[in-house]
């Protein structure tokens, strides 16, 4: 760990948090005073003052075209609790116009049935609907109430207008509703009679806590997308985290916002856009940031494209530095072995090598987190553990997802 290298104003006292586990959307909290921003806070206005953090996201990509008139029922699992919800609303890989006609917020029962009087319309700038240009997000309105920790939420938007390509997140490891024209109001669910795998057009979900309580967003790919985890469990290794950081005590970090996509590389544009090129809009444009987890390179070092150790090290220096630059600390995590997968060479192992020793050992992060070590095979470090292997030598299952949360050291979250 190398914080002193990188310092950041402190961020004051460290209150404990009391989060308010009632209902997720129940009675408005009561408005708190405004600070003058050159008066020095008070320990009790400091404890009273709140800022907005994400409390869950999914890295927005281009998706194929969707119908015009269709409701969709997003379920998503928050991290932190707070009060004031908002959402986000991407049409960032659109080419045309599209409307969000009605938008709702609720908590899930069962499947695509919600909580009996917990559905609430969201408004943007006061009105029930919005029409979001192509390449544009929005912001709903804050939603008085509480939302819980670890709440199941679910969304529910009703789009029309819908052209060309949408926005959304292919992989999401949750299964969530459709169906066609408008019924985001309801809360039963007979009418939503399509499943899908994937989240459209909301990409993030933020609320209002404590300004003392940060969140860490995990920049990765299919590991932290949650491949090969069980789906609609909540078991991507980022949810072992989310769960590791609610129990814990005395921590100021209490958000995830997991921002990894399927096949996603550091260098070059394919599945998604590059981490160098998302990095702005599925991470340093979050609310309440504190920590920027970096776990990505294996898509560039398999795809035999000539990639080498020093242009990874460019590449990684570059978020590292943009991040360090809008005052993130940023932990960074060795890249794990793949031996026995199609693409496994001796070369591709030589550059896996020769990253994770500058990961380990360069000192530009401010801190490191051995996934490595944690899941290789001691007999033969070049595969995966067979205990935590998913199946295709690459990926962890459920255990080894809980085992990468588990060797997050909680304290480098917070180390700068």
């Amino acid at each position: 760990m190398s914080g002193a290298r990188f310092r950041r104003r402190a961020v004051g006292v460290v209150s404990a948090l009391l989060l308010a586990v009632c209902g997720p959307l129940t009675a408005s909290a009561a408005a708190q005073p405004g600070v003058s921003s050159g008066t020095p806070m008070t320990p009790a206005a400091e404890a009273r003052a709140k800022h907005s953090v994400v409390t869950w996201g999914a890295s927005a990509d281009r998706q194929g075209a969707g119908p015009a008139d269709r409701s969709y029922r997003l379920i998503v699992r928050t991290s932190v609790g707070g009060t004031n919800l908002r959402i986000r609303l991407s049409n960032a890989f659109g080419e045309h116009p599209v409307t969000f006609a009605s938008a709702y917020a609720g908590l899930r029962k069962q499947g695509a049935e919600l909580v009996h009087g917990s559905n609430r319309r969201l408004s943007f700038g006061g009105a029930a609907s919005v029409t979001v240009p192509a390449g544009e997000t929005v912001f709903s309105d804050p939603l008085p109430g509480t939302l819980a920790a670890q709440s199941d939420l679910v969304i529910s938007l009703y789009v029309t207008g819908a052209q060309g390509p949408t926005t959304g997140h292919g992989m999401a490891m949750q299964t969530n509703y459709a169906t066609a024209g408008d019924h985001a109001a309801e809360e039963g669910a007979a009418n939503w009679t399509d499943p899908m795998g994937s989240w459209y057009w909301l990409d993030a979900v933020e609320v209002e806590t404590s300004a003392s309580v940060g969140s860490v967003v995990t920049l990765g790919d299919s590991i932290t997308d949650g491949w090969a985890s069980t789906t609609d469990q909540n078991r991507r290794w980022p949810d072992y985290l989310s769960r590791r950081l609610q129990a814990a005590s005395g921590l100021t970090v209490k958000g995830v916002a997991n921002e990894g996509i399927s096949g996603n590389k550091v260098l070059a544009d394919g599945a998604g856009q590059a981490a160098l090129n998302r990095l702005q809009r599925d991470v340093l444009s979050q609310p309440g940031v504190r920590t920027v987890f970096l776990f990505e390179g294996i898509n560039d070092i398999k795809a035999h494209s000539g990639v080498t150790v020093d242009d990874m090290i460019a590449g990684y220096r570059q978020i590292i530095d943009r991040a360090h630059a809008a005052g993130k600390c940023v932990v960074g995590a060795t890249v794990m072995p793949f031996k026995g997968w199609s693409e496994y060479d001796a070369a591709s192992e030589a550059v896996r090598q020769g990253v994770n020793d500058w990961i380990r050992n360069s000192g530009a992060l401010d801190a490191v987190t051995d996934f490595d070590r944690i899941t290789r095979n001691p007999y033969d470090p070049r595969l995966i553990l067979p205990f935590f292997d998913g199946g295709d030598h690459l990926h962890p299952n459920d255990k080894g997802m809980q085992a990468m949360a588990d060797a997050v050291d909680l304290g480098s979250l917070t180390s700068c």
